[in-house]
């Protein structure tokens, strides 16, 4: 019998060696878990806490989120005031592993959307680089070398914008959307955009804001409205109504949609969300 294993080993040859295992990464939210999934690639297993088409603004973590920030080695969030529960679920999870924030080096100001600028997702992946190489030293060269191929894919992404944007002229690039979550994507491609909402979501205006949006769209005849993914979209509706404007197709502003949808990935995202507002725009 054992003469018989031995030779069925030699026919067949060494057994596998295990998988190695995957470095355990959690991100915040869904545009950050595909930044991360870019950067690591088949090393790291990349779960997001809060998914595609769900508005980290108003979500309330649950136990499940703390038992999946438990078992993981990564924390990736986006900082600047953006993920207001998040301290507290790291606090029940017991993390200590490593956290990296995507927005460390970014100028910023009030609004933590600075994802909408592409020079600014270049950061987040360089950052979130370094992290995983920090976690993971044995697999640094593999991170940083996927970086800098998904780095220079999102500068052709960045040109690419540009581009579509100087089609418009430039006193027609105007938009409003649900929430004020495109001020860095304003800045870097000189559009100007207005919202009846803050930089969160579930804010509410008064009567008085309304009506001044109202008058502003109707003095400058904008056309282009649109209403993002997570947003309600009454307050839009209304601003139409009484503007004559007509609403566009939805933005994707601070999730990702289903992988069905039209803005699985942030390359997606960014290139349907400027398809839609060209569009919209040159018709203002």
């Amino acid at each position: 019998m054992l003469r018989l294993l031995l030779a069925t080993l030699l026919v067949l040859g060494p057994l596998p060696a295990c998988a190695e295992a995957r470095l355990k990464a959690v991100a915040t939210f869904s545009i950050l878990a595909d930044f991360v999934a870019e950067v690591g690639g088949d090393k790291v297993e990349v779960s997001a806490i809060v998914g595609p088409d769900t508005d980290v603004h108003t979500y309330q973590p649950r136990p499940r989120d703390a038992r999946l920030l438990a078992a993981a080695r990564v924390l990736a969030s986006n900082g600047l005031g953006f993920e207001g529960w998040l301290d507290r679920l790291a606090e029940a999870a017991s993390f200590k592993g490593q956290r990296i924030v995507a927005s460390a080096g970014v100028p910023s100001g009030t609004d933590p959307h600075c994802w909408q600028d592409v020079s600014c997702a270049r950061r987040y992946v360089a950052n979130i680089a370094d992290g995983l190489a920090t976690a993971d030293p044995a697999n640094a060269a593999f991170y940083r070398a996927r970086a800098a191929d998904y780095d220079g894919r999102l500068a052709a992404l960045d040109a690419w914008i540009r581009t579509e944007i100087a089609g418009v002229p430039s006193d027609r690039r105007k938009a409003i959307t649900g929430h004020d979550s495109f001020e860095y994507f304003a800045r870097a491609y000189g559009v100007r955009f207005a919202a009846p909402r803050g930089y969160n979501s579930d804010s509410e205006p008064t009567a008085r804001d309304m009506a001044m949006l109202i008058r502003e769209v109707r003095a400058q005849k904008i056309k282009a409205l649109f209403v993002e993914n997570l947003t309600n979209p009454n307050l839009i509706d209304e601003i139409a109504r009484d503007s004559g404007a007509t609403v566009g197709p939805r933005l994707y502003s601070d999730a990702l949609s289903r992988p069905d949808g039209p803005a699985p990935t942030y390359d997606a995202m960014m290139r349907y969300n400027v398809v839609a507002l060209v569009a919209g725009m040159k018709k203002n």
